[in-house]
Protein backbone atom coordinates (compact mmCIF):
# COMPACT_ATOMS: atom_id res chain seq x y z
CA UNK A 1 0.00 0.00 0.00
CA UNK A 2 1.34 3.41 -0.93
CA UNK A 3 1.05 5.71 2.14
CA UNK A 4 1.27 8.78 -0.10
CA UNK A 5 -1.69 7.81 -2.26
CA UNK A 6 -4.48 10.34 -2.17
CA UNK A 7 -2.26 13.13 -0.78
CA UNK A 8 -1.72 16.30 -2.77
CA UNK A 9 1.83 17.29 -3.67
CA UNK A 10 2.46 21.00 -3.26
CA UNK A 11 4.84 21.85 -6.05
CA UNK A 12 5.17 24.80 -8.35
CA UNK A 13 3.28 24.77 -11.64
CA UNK A 14 6.51 24.56 -13.63
CA UNK A 15 7.68 21.56 -11.62
CA UNK A 16 4.35 19.79 -11.99
CA UNK A 17 4.41 20.33 -15.74
CA UNK A 18 8.09 19.47 -16.12
CA UNK A 19 9.13 22.96 -17.18
CA UNK A 20 12.05 25.18 -16.23
CA UNK A 21 15.18 24.44 -14.22
CA UNK A 22 15.48 23.79 -10.46
CA UNK A 23 15.69 26.91 -8.29
CA UNK A 24 19.32 27.68 -7.48
CA UNK A 25 20.66 25.64 -10.39
CA UNK A 26 23.80 27.19 -11.98
CA UNK A 27 22.25 26.78 -15.43
CA UNK A 28 19.37 29.11 -14.52
CA UNK A 29 21.27 32.45 -14.71
CA UNK A 30 23.05 31.23 -17.86
CA UNK A 31 19.76 30.57 -19.64
CA UNK A 32 18.36 33.85 -18.33
CA UNK A 33 21.25 35.80 -19.80
CA UNK A 34 20.92 34.02 -23.14
CA UNK A 35 17.24 34.85 -23.44
CA UNK A 36 17.64 38.36 -22.07
CA UNK A 37 20.40 39.07 -24.58
CA UNK A 38 17.98 38.20 -27.37
CA UNK A 39 15.36 40.42 -25.77
CA UNK A 40 17.68 43.43 -25.35
CA UNK A 41 19.08 43.13 -28.88
CA UNK A 42 15.57 42.75 -30.29
CA UNK A 43 14.37 45.76 -28.31
CA UNK A 44 17.00 47.91 -29.98
CA UNK A 45 16.69 46.35 -33.44
CA UNK A 46 12.91 46.85 -33.51
CA UNK A 47 13.43 50.51 -32.64
CA UNK A 48 11.65 50.48 -29.28
CA UNK A 49 14.57 52.09 -27.48
CA UNK A 50 14.73 55.01 -29.93
CA UNK A 51 10.97 55.33 -30.56
CA UNK A 52 9.91 55.22 -26.91
CA UNK A 53 13.10 56.62 -25.38
CA UNK A 54 13.13 53.46 -23.30
CA UNK A 55 16.35 51.92 -21.96
CA UNK A 56 16.53 48.45 -20.43
CA UNK A 57 18.47 47.69 -17.26
CA UNK A 58 18.58 44.00 -16.40
CA UNK A 59 20.35 41.46 -14.24
CA UNK A 60 19.66 37.84 -15.26
CA UNK A 61 15.85 37.69 -15.54
CA UNK A 62 15.12 40.86 -13.52
CA UNK A 63 14.67 44.00 -15.58
CA UNK A 64 13.54 47.60 -15.45
CA UNK A 65 12.54 49.66 -18.49
CA UNK A 66 13.32 53.33 -17.94
CA UNK A 67 11.43 55.83 -20.10
CA UNK A 68 9.68 59.19 -20.01
CA UNK A 69 5.94 59.42 -20.51
CA UNK A 70 5.34 56.30 -22.65
CA UNK A 71 5.51 53.56 -20.04
CA UNK A 72 2.28 51.81 -21.09
CA UNK A 73 3.52 51.50 -24.68
CA UNK A 74 6.85 50.14 -23.47
CA UNK A 75 5.09 47.62 -21.25
CA UNK A 76 2.89 46.43 -24.12
CA UNK A 77 5.90 46.08 -26.44
CA UNK A 78 7.77 44.12 -23.77
CA UNK A 79 4.86 41.68 -23.37
CA UNK A 80 4.65 41.10 -27.12
CA UNK A 81 8.36 40.37 -27.35
CA UNK A 82 8.33 38.05 -24.36
CA UNK A 83 5.48 36.08 -25.89
CA UNK A 84 7.46 35.66 -29.11
CA UNK A 85 10.44 34.44 -27.08
CA UNK A 86 8.08 31.96 -25.34
CA UNK A 87 8.79 33.53 -21.96
CA UNK A 88 6.23 34.19 -19.23
CA UNK A 89 6.00 37.62 -17.63
CA UNK A 90 5.46 37.51 -13.87
CA UNK A 91 2.46 39.84 -13.72
CA UNK A 92 2.49 39.98 -9.92
CA UNK A 93 5.89 41.71 -10.09
CA UNK A 94 5.23 43.80 -13.21
CA UNK A 95 3.84 47.32 -12.99
CA UNK A 96 4.30 50.89 -14.13
CA UNK A 97 5.91 53.09 -11.47
CA UNK A 98 5.89 56.84 -11.98
CA UNK A 99 8.79 58.55 -10.28
CA UNK A 100 9.15 60.54 -8.10
CA UNK A 101 5.58 60.08 -6.84
CA UNK A 102 5.99 56.31 -6.63
CA UNK A 103 8.81 53.90 -5.79
CA UNK A 104 9.91 50.50 -7.01
CA UNK A 105 12.27 47.75 -5.86
CA UNK A 106 15.04 46.33 -8.02
CA UNK A 107 17.88 44.02 -6.99
CA UNK A 108 17.23 44.61 -3.29
CA UNK A 109 17.16 48.42 -3.50
CA UNK A 110 14.17 50.75 -3.39
CA UNK A 111 14.35 53.46 -6.04
CA UNK A 112 12.47 56.71 -5.53
CA UNK A 113 12.45 60.10 -3.91
CA UNK A 114 15.01 60.67 -1.17
CA UNK A 115 15.75 63.78 0.88
CA UNK A 116 19.10 65.22 1.85
CA UNK A 117 19.45 65.29 5.67
CA UNK A 118 21.59 68.42 5.42
CA UNK A 119 19.53 70.56 3.03
CA UNK A 120 16.19 68.79 2.81
CA UNK A 121 16.55 68.80 -0.98
CA UNK A 122 14.67 66.05 -2.78
CA UNK A 123 16.47 63.82 -5.25
CA UNK A 124 16.01 60.45 -6.95
CA UNK A 125 18.07 57.84 -5.18
CA UNK A 126 18.19 54.37 -3.63
CA UNK A 127 17.89 52.82 -0.19
CA UNK A 128 18.00 49.16 0.86
CA UNK A 129 14.49 47.77 0.50
CA UNK A 130 12.46 47.01 3.62
CA UNK A 131 12.10 43.41 2.46
CA UNK A 132 15.89 42.93 2.39
CA UNK A 133 16.30 44.58 5.81
CA UNK A 134 13.63 42.27 7.24
CA UNK A 135 15.30 39.29 5.60
CA UNK A 136 18.73 39.96 7.14
CA UNK A 137 17.08 40.53 10.53
CA UNK A 138 15.39 37.13 10.19
CA UNK A 139 18.77 35.53 9.45
CA UNK A 140 20.24 37.22 12.55
CA UNK A 141 17.35 35.87 14.63
CA UNK A 142 18.05 32.36 13.36
CA UNK A 143 21.76 32.65 14.13
CA UNK A 144 20.94 33.65 17.71
CA UNK A 145 18.19 31.07 18.25
CA UNK A 146 17.95 28.39 20.90
CA UNK A 147 19.62 25.83 18.67
CA UNK A 148 22.83 27.89 18.89
CA UNK A 149 23.00 27.80 22.71
CA UNK A 150 25.66 25.04 22.80
CA UNK A 151 28.06 27.29 20.85
CA UNK A 152 30.57 29.64 22.41
CA UNK A 153 29.69 33.36 22.23
CA UNK A 154 32.74 34.06 20.08
CA UNK A 155 31.52 31.60 17.44
CA UNK A 156 28.06 33.15 17.37
CA UNK A 157 29.52 36.65 17.02
CA UNK A 158 31.87 35.44 14.29
CA UNK A 159 28.88 34.13 12.34
CA UNK A 160 26.90 37.36 12.89
CA UNK A 161 29.82 39.50 11.74
CA UNK A 162 30.24 37.44 8.60
CA UNK A 163 26.53 37.71 7.80
CA UNK A 164 26.26 41.46 8.43
CA UNK A 165 29.52 42.28 6.65
CA UNK A 166 28.41 40.36 3.58
CA UNK A 167 25.06 42.16 3.56
CA UNK A 168 26.64 45.59 4.01
CA UNK A 169 29.22 44.97 1.30
CA UNK A 170 26.35 44.74 -1.18
CA UNK A 171 24.08 47.37 0.35
CA UNK A 172 26.55 50.25 0.48
CA UNK A 173 25.04 52.67 -2.06
CA UNK A 174 22.91 55.67 -1.19
CA UNK A 175 21.73 56.69 2.30
CA UNK A 176 22.20 53.35 4.07
CA UNK A 177 22.74 54.60 7.62
CA UNK A 178 19.14 54.09 8.74
CA UNK A 179 19.11 50.49 7.51
CA UNK A 180 22.48 49.84 9.16
CA UNK A 181 21.20 51.18 12.48
CA UNK A 182 18.08 48.98 12.35
CA UNK A 183 20.18 45.87 11.68
CA UNK A 184 22.76 46.81 14.30
CA UNK A 185 20.12 47.32 17.00
CA UNK A 186 18.44 44.05 16.11
CA UNK A 187 21.74 42.15 16.25
CA UNK A 188 22.61 43.62 19.66
CA UNK A 189 19.19 42.85 21.08
CA UNK A 190 19.18 39.29 19.77
CA UNK A 191 22.75 38.65 20.96
CA UNK A 192 21.93 39.97 24.42
CA UNK A 193 18.83 37.73 24.58
CA UNK A 194 20.95 34.76 23.48
CA UNK A 195 23.55 35.48 26.17
CA UNK A 196 20.81 35.66 28.81
CA UNK A 197 19.44 32.26 27.77
CA UNK A 198 22.88 30.68 27.62
CA UNK A 199 23.95 31.95 31.05
CA UNK A 200 20.43 31.76 32.54
CA UNK A 201 20.41 35.44 33.38
CA UNK A 202 17.22 37.45 33.74
CA UNK A 203 16.50 39.64 30.69
CA UNK A 204 17.52 42.34 29.82
CA UNK A 205 20.81 42.05 31.79
CA UNK A 206 22.01 45.32 30.29
CA UNK A 207 24.69 45.73 32.98
CA UNK A 208 26.23 42.29 32.66
CA UNK A 209 26.11 42.23 28.85
CA UNK A 210 26.69 45.91 28.17
CA UNK A 211 27.39 47.48 24.79
CA UNK A 212 31.03 47.74 25.80
CA UNK A 213 31.19 44.02 26.55
CA UNK A 214 29.48 43.16 23.25
CA UNK A 215 31.73 45.54 21.28
CA UNK A 216 35.14 45.13 22.87
CA UNK A 217 35.14 41.62 24.33
CA UNK A 218 32.94 39.77 21.88
CA UNK A 219 33.77 41.99 18.91
CA UNK A 220 30.34 42.45 17.33
CA UNK A 221 30.78 44.82 14.39
CA UNK A 222 29.23 48.28 14.30
CA UNK A 223 27.71 48.72 10.87
CA UNK A 224 26.96 52.37 11.56
CA UNK A 225 30.69 53.10 11.75
CA UNK A 226 31.17 51.96 8.15
CA UNK A 227 29.34 55.02 6.84
CA UNK A 228 32.05 57.40 8.03
CA UNK A 229 33.87 56.59 4.80
CA UNK A 230 30.71 56.83 2.65
CA UNK A 231 30.27 60.45 1.60
CA UNK A 232 26.88 59.60 0.09
CA UNK A 233 25.57 57.46 2.93
CA UNK A 234 25.41 59.86 5.87
CA UNK A 235 21.78 60.30 6.84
Amino acid sequence: MNPMRGKKHRNTRNRDEGRGSPQGSPVSPLLSNIYMRRFVLGWKKLGHERRLGACIVNYADDLVICCRGRAEEALAAMRVMMTKLKLTVNESKTRVARLPEERFDFLGYTFGRCFSPQTGRAYLGTVPSKKRVMRICAVISTETGRTKLPLEPEKVVESLNRTMNGWANYFCLGPVSQAYRVIERHARRRLRQWLCRKHQVHWPAIHRFSDRYIDQQLGLIRLSQRTTSFSWAKS
